[in-house]
């Protein structure tokens, strides 16, 4: 509820603007790769679909400069972080990429924000999600994986066929196996609150937990410490690609806000075409409208227009546009943590 003094004046919306900056997307990169482009998709998606919130880039110290001033001039509020090395033990199974991916874990630091949206760098946003922002506080949300596609095949849910986005279809074993797993979620997009004690308590557990045989063992890690606080939120808003062909019943592509281009050959800014599933219709649609958002010069970022007087036609909006701007003049004067190479 707007607060008395504004009431009739302004929606619940821009006087909540006219605060500081406590909520902002956050998404992570690391290498001299070319992931810097699915970023800047992200923050170029993110302005065409009037987000009020700035996007955090969490990167790791061999991000290239070049790399960071590109997404600086994109709006990005870049954040150099230290990278978390798990115990030995922990990545017997899981590949290089995925091990650095343990270094998502200080976005939890970031307590100037009062809450953040996680997004992947292969994630792209096709339609406002700030209303995830308004959330019930105490709690973890993120969308529910899928179990069908063969990176699941050391589960016994992918070995019996169940899987949670169509529990009814195949019964879990309850005889057998007892009962069943608990909800799983993509870890993808996640909606959190950063608090140095939470983000000292991943990081004692990260010490002491046994590994999985998930080659992308930090979202194992993740599923089971927020097990009890987890609250799933609908597919629209981390549409994973598989369950355009594993589920197909339960998308319906239209009302889809976020994309998530994780099945293999689906990054955009290498797609061919080629991949198993990758000439599917769908898919290339999918492709071409990330794409269409990458090559939108008029999304690019134009820096911080100042704020006319503004009557009360105006003041919604620019009331609106204040944390934004307050949030991306950080941005022009970043500041690098030291931190040990990554390489």
């Amino acid at each position: 509820m707007a607060p008395p003094q504004l009431a009739g004046k302004m929606t619940a919306k821009a006087a909540a603007a006219v605060k500081p900056a406590t909520r902002a997307y956050v998404t992570f990169l690391a290498g001299d790769g070319d992931y810097w482009k699915g970023v800047v998709g992200l923050a170029k998606g993110l302005r065409k679909v009037g987000s009020a919130y700035p996007l955090v880039v969490a990167v790791l110290p061999d991000v290239p400069e070049s790399h960071r001033r590109i997404l600086i001039s994109q709006g990005c509020i870049v954040r150099e972080i230290e990278p978390v090395y798990p115990p030995e033990n922990q990545t017997q199974f899981a590949m290089a990429y995925y091990v650095i991916n343990y270094s998502k874990l200080r976005i939890w630091e970031f307590v100037e924000y009062e809450r953040m949206v996680y997004l992947d760098a292969d994630i792209q946003v096709f339609d406002n999600i700030d209303e995830l922002f308004e959330l019930p506080k105490g709690h973890f949300y993120a969308v529910m994986d899928c179990f069908c596609e063969k990176t699941w095949s050391h589960t016994p849910q992918y070995q019996i066929g169940y899987c949670q986005q169509c529990p009814d279809k195949v019964a879990w074993p309850t005889a057998e196996l007892g009962p069943p797993p608990a909800l799983y979620f993509n870890a993808g997009m996640f909606v959190h609150e950063p608090s140095m004690a939470t983000a000292k308590s991943l990081l004692d557990t990260l010490r002491v937990t046994t590994p999985t045989p998930f080659a992308e063992q930090l979202q194992d890690f993740l599923n089971m410490f927020f097990r009890e606080q987890y609250k799933p939120i609908p597919l629209i808003y981390n549409l994973v690609l598989a369950m355009l062909w594993r589920h197909p019943e339960n998308v319906q592509l239209e009302k889809v806000k976020v994309v998530h281009y994780c099945a293999a050959g689906s990054k955009p800014w290498r797609y061919t075409g080629k991949e198993e599933n990758m000439d599917r219709e769908d898919i290339k649609m999918l492709v071409k409208k990330w794409w269409d958002v990458y090559n939108d010069g008029s999304l690019d970022f134009k820096g911080l227009p100042p704020v006319a007087a503004a009557d009360d036609a105006d003041e919604v909006e620019a009331a609106a546009k204040k944390p934004l701007r307050a949030a991306l003049a950080e941005a022009r004067t970043v500041k690098y943590v030291t931190a040990p190479s990554a390489a």
